[in-house]
């Protein structure tokens, strides 16, 4: 069985960069390229959805020129990588808040969203300034406030009103989560949209990450017998 929805935490860009002894942007670089080779295994394995999960709101927190390099290679990317797989049917869409990006960050993925809207090749769900709590949270307050206008009765909420404000509404819940590098969290990612996920993990680092690993993540996937809340 393929899974409909493959959500990635591409971990170890950075580990990967330290280990040669080359400045983190190259790390980077390298992940961009990984997302590429990815989201290509996935169309031919016949996945439909990939959530990546590229900047957490925690990685606000790292340092000002980290966190300003990142900005400018998510810009590139929505300029170069992004959009060349645009042209091979590939459609984007953003998980996540995106008022705290630089305005040059913002403006090119909201471009690149608006270019592809009609594409129906893989759908790539980026999920950029993310955090899976502050996710919830914001749910919550958009049925509080539907609950305070009465446009909803309090009873009417259940697990299906709060899925349909989370970000990722409209989407099909993860089958399979991910991680590279080698850790085995979540790290604050899809958290109540995982709830019945799969989860795979490899010490590869992500800028390694090719499709040989995709497949053994999906050879996983299919051997296992999926067990709904047991």
């Amino acid at each position: 069985m393929t899974p409909r929805h493959v959500a990635i935490i591409m971990d170890g860009n950075r580990r990967w960069a330290a280990e040669r002894g080359l400045p983190i942007a190259c790390g980077y670089r390298r992940g961009i390229t990984a997302l590429r080779r990815t989201l290509r295994a996935a169309r031919a394995a016949g996945v439909g959805v990939i959530t990546a999960y590229a900047f957490s709101e925690e990685n606000w927190e790292r340092p000002a020129r980290e966190v300003g390099m990142l900005m400018r290679l998510c810009t590139h990317a929505a300029r170069g990588e992004l959009r060349r797989l645009a042209g091979e049917g590939v459609r984007i869409r953003l998980c996540g808040r995106t008022e705290r990006l630089p305005a040059s960050t913002r403006t090119a993925l909201i471009r690149l969203v608006n270019e592809t809207s009609q594409n129906h090749g893989v759908l790539l769900n980026l999920a950029i300034d993310y955090g899976g709590r502050r996710e919830i949270g914001d749910a919550v307050r958009a049925l509080a406030e539907e609950v305070r206008t009465g446009r909803r009765d309090a009873a009417s909420i259940d697990e299906r009103a709060l899925a349909s404000r989370l970000y990722t509404a409209g989407l099909p819940d993860p089958d399979l989560i991910v991680r590279t590098g080698g850790e085995l969290r979540l790290s604050n990612f899809l958290l109540f949209q995982s709830a019945y996920a799969e989860f795979w993990a490899t010490p590869t680092y992500w800028p390694d990450f090719d499709e040989r690993h995709f497949q053994a993540a999906l050879d996983e996937f299919a051997s296992r017998q999926r067990r709904y809340g047991t």
